[in-house]
């Protein structure tokens, strides 16, 4: 069911303008999520990509052409040579260098107790000694020749392939707190997040405007189709009230009189002993008493007088009497003393009509049940039978009597729903708005 306060009320465009900004606040919200998550990890790659070239600057331009044959060989001086230029890179973020041979043996590292130790060297790190390249990877703290650093939560390795200036290949170590790594991140996204926020918020409150004026206007077309419809309407009852009074006054009243007229004469016949002519005539004068009976059942149809004068329930009780007399069981729940606009009169009762036609056409059904309920601003007109399924063998397109009904309950700003019973039978219910 639509919510009563939609746009068809005066100052109804307030609810849907504060979904609007909700939705979009909540859009301006998941994109700024998104973004927020795609600059950090752009940050973070920026990060790793200055640790490189620190470590490629730091490893070509110090480290690499102070490598000679006595550091290689172990000897203390020499090591307390590389110590020297190693401390400035041993500092802040950095807690480990190390110097490696192709061979996996630790040459060098500020860790004296790795020098002279061999180890395994990874695949990544085989291919940046062999190409002579940069990368880095999240460290592996559970290999042996990281057991002296296992005190840190995370480190990034940094590895760059390299020569001694004497062309032996060497494996450049950098071991750098990945918390620093993540913090240069988050300087750099926190630059740019602010500013793309609000240009979103922005963004977001410069649609306000737009969605109120379109709200507006789709609220002034369901006014200008509901006054359409409401004309129409007034138009048809006009036209259904004149085609019933020009038929009440002309030609049902000449038939009634075409019928006292033969009903006479046949009665003179018979009095004539003209039997046979006199049947004939008093038959012709019965049916032009049931075709005058049929239009004032057409009349009644075409402008209900009960409608307006005593109400929807009274008029629905005049729709259900030709199905009481076919013999169906009839259970009518309207509250006689509920008063409705004469709009929704008018609507709910040519819904009835067509529902209870399709009772009649199509269900096959012994019992009939109309409710007219009203609740929350909303009328209902619920008609269930206990058929053979009217809903299928009616709910088609190309049924004129439903489209009808269908299109006058869009109109209306209403709904319109045929459905089966799980118990047998077809449930007709139409819904529109009961405000004038």
């Amino acid at each position: 069911m639509r919510d009563p306060d939609d746009l068809r009320h005066p100052g109804g465009t307030a609810r849907p303008l504060a979904q609007f900004m909700l939705s979009g606040l909540i859009a301006v919200v998941l994109l700024g999520l998104v973004a927020v998550e795609v600059m950090r990890r752009q940050g973070t790659d920026e990060a790793i990509n200055d640790a490189k070239e620190v470590t490629r600057l730091a490893g070509n331009g110090l480290v690499a052409p102070s490598v000679n044959q006595g550091l290689l060989r172990g000897r203390a001086e020499d090591i307390r040579r590389m110590d020297k230029i190693v401390d400035p890179i041993v500092e802040g973020s950095v807690v480990r260098v190390k110097l490696w041979n192709s061979r996996g043996e630790i040459v060098y590292s500020d860790e004296h107790r790795l020098i002279g130790t061999k180890y395994k060297i990874g695949k990544e790190e085989q291919e940046a000694l062999e190409h002579q390249t940069v990368d880095a990877e999240v460290s592996d703290l559970n290999q042996p020749e990281n057991r002296f650093e296992r005190r840190e939560k995370k480190l990034l390795e940094v590895y760059l392939g390299t020569h001694a200036p004497d062309g032996t290949p060497l494996l450049f170590e950098v071991y750098q707190r990945f918390s620093s790594v993540s913090a240069s991140g988050r300087r750099l996204w926190l630059v740019f997040a602010p500013a793309m926020i609000g240009a979103l918020l922005l963004l977001q409150v410069a649609q306000i405007p737009l969605a109120y004026s379109l709200l507006r206007r789709l609220r002034r077309g369901q006014e200008e189709r509901e006054k359409l419809l409401h004309r129409a309407l007034d138009a048809a009852e006009t036209e259904r009230s004149r085609i019933a009074r020009d038929l009440h006054d002309g030609a049902v009243q000449d038939l009634a009189g075409v019928s006292f007229t033969l009903a006479a004469a046949a009665d003179r016949l018979d009095r004539g002993g003209e039997e046979e002519t006199a049947a004939l005539v008093d038959q012709a004068a019965r049916d032009t008493r049931r075709s005058v009976r049929e239009l004032r059942s057409l009349l009644v149809d075409l402008y209900p007088p009960s409608l307006h004068r005593q109400g929807l329930a009274a008029a629905q009780s005049d729709l259900l009497a030709p199905l009481a007399a076919r013999g169906m069981q009839i259970d009518l729940k309207a509250d006689p003393a509920m008063r409705l606009p004469e709009n929704a009169e008018r609507v709910l009762y040519r819904a009835a009509q067509e529902g209870l036609r399709n009772v009649i056409k199509h269900a096959n059904a012994g019992a009939v049940e109309v409710s007219v309920d009203r609740d929350n601003g909303r009328v209902a007109l619920v008609i269930d039978d206990d058929g053979q399924g009217a809903g299928d063998a009616v709910a088609g397109e190309g049924h004129l009597g439903l489209r009808m009904v269908r299109d006058l309950a869009r109109d209306a700003g209403g709904e319109f729903e045929l459905t089966g019973r799980a118990a047998g039978g077809t449930s007709f219910r139409f819904e529109v708005p009961a405000a004038p």
